[in-house]
């Protein structure tokens, strides 16, 4: 199958294949790295927002706490979320499914549109800028497939 054209589609959509699953997993890997190393969300998060990886430690007990849940769950979501997306692409993305292509776009677009917005309106442009290069790590690959898996079919 490598030799036509079709065959060469399909090898292009494996490559994009192994890259959306690489993208997932570094997902996945951060997300779990929030939940199990709790002071990595503050570190972060203090050196991206504030400039300072001590930005947001010492704030007293309750405030120290609460950041450490509220990174935890975050770093659950992003988990679950980048799970969701490796069985997508490394299941029905693969066998050239449209609603594959769709369930990774329309996900990313979701979490791009409201997490960058909130960034943006509560100031914090670092954190919008993280997004766009995370989004686009996702995105160079949904666009090089897109023909591949919304050509008109005959069959």
């Amino acid at each position: 199958m490598s030799g036509g054209a079709g065959g060469t589609a399909l090898n292009r959509v494996g490559f994009w294949q192994a890259w959306l699953a690489v993208a997932s997993i570094v997902v996945a890997v951060f997300g779990l790295a929030l939940v199990v190393v709790p002071a990595l969300g503050g570190w972060l998060f203090g050196w991206l927002l504030f400039g300072s990886a001590d930005a947001l430690i010492g704030l007293g007990l309750r405030a120290d706490a609460y950041l450490r849940l509220v990174h935890g769950v975050l770093g659950a979501v992003m988990f679950g979320w980048a799970a969701a997306l490796l069985m997508v692409v490394l299941g029905p993305f693969g066998r050239r499914s449209r609603l594959a292509w769709s369930t990774v776009a329309v996900s990313l677009a979701a979490w791009f549109v409201l997490d960058t917005a909130l960034s943006l309106l509560s100031g914090f442009w670092p954190n919008a800028l993280l997004n766009a290069a995370l989004a686009v790590l996702f995105a160079v690959p949904l666009a090089a497939t897109f023909r591949a898996f919304h050509q008109r079919r005959t069959t």
